[in-house]
């Protein structure tokens, strides 16, 4: 694990101060370089919340990752870089689903002149980190919110056309056992979004691309402009040329790809 390969992996050539300034820039390059992608999770290949093995997939090997691999290797580098950073659970949708969830996305806390939301795996999330207050947060015209509960924890709300609408965490140093079995869980229960739907999402200049199963999503401020992908060669195009991934396999799940959206959506 070389802080070098991350760095050229995401293309930034800055200078590595620890001031805010820094944070921002590696945050934002992370973002716009490296997708969100569940694809190991569709073809059935074990994942892990071990960073060296997130290293090699998404520097070495120019993939992607979700929530445990990008904040895994992005609180790897900034760390390496001489940051302050801590990783604490969230948990997507607790309001809704319960304190079983917490485990089900990992955050990061970096403390500067104050303590700053640091998330590159919320897939449609913020582009810069957020600090730590109450409030709302209005970022390329998408709105989200910070909330503190009365139960101790922090609500972050997603934008307005967010896929998931809100992750609770507290700021307290993750339990890696809970990350470690809920990472297991979201990979293997059989009613898991990561199970059911093939996910790619990415930033853009000005807002950010998402594919979920056979549904491609063009989303700006002003708009969501929403297709359905007609074809396995379609499908591939669009992952190598949007998100660049290029993972030959995913032509064995165009049939399951197929028939749940048929079953799911329809023909929408």
């Amino acid at each position: 694990m070389r802080l070098e390969s991350y760095l050229q992996r995401i293309g930034y050539t800055g200078p590595l101060a620890v001031n805010l300034e820094t944070l921002n820039s590696i945050h934002r390059h992370h973002l716009m370089s490296i997708p969100y992608e569940n694809l190991d999770v569709q073809l059935n290949c074990p994942l892990t919340t071990d960073v060296a093995e997130a290293f090699d997939k998404i520097v070495n090997k120019g993939r992607g990752g979700w929530c445990y691999e990008m904040n895994g290797v992005l609180g790897w580098a900034l760390a390496e870089i001489g940051f302050d950073i801590r990783r604490v659970s969230g948990g997507v949708n607790r309001r809704e689903r319960g304190d079983g969830v917490m485990g089900s996305h990992l955050v990061l806390l970096a403390t500067l002149d104050k303590p700053y939301i640091v998330d590159a795996g919320f897939g449609d999330g913020f582009l810069n980190p957020i600090p730590l207050k109450e409030g709302k947060i209005s970022e390329r015209g998408f709105e989200f919110k910070l909330e503190k509960l009365a139960d101790g924890y922090w609500r972050l709300h997603n934008h307005q056309y967010g896929g998931a609408p809100d992750f609770d965490f507290n700021t307290k140093t993750a339990d890696e056992a809970e990350l470690g079995q809920l990472c297991q869980v979201l990979q293997s229960f059989e009613q898991s979004p990561f199970v059911t739907w093939l996910i790619a999402q990415r930033f853009t200049q000005d807002g950010y691309e998402i594919q979920v199963g056979q549904t491609s999503k063009t989303i700006t401020a002003k708009e969501v402009i929403t297709r359905t992908v007609q074809s396995l060669d379609e499908l591939q195009t669009r992952l190598r040329d949007i998100f660049g991934l290029d993972v030959p396999d995913v032509a064995r799940l165009w049939p399951t790809i197929r028939e749940r959206h048929q079953q799911l959506i329809g023909d929408k």
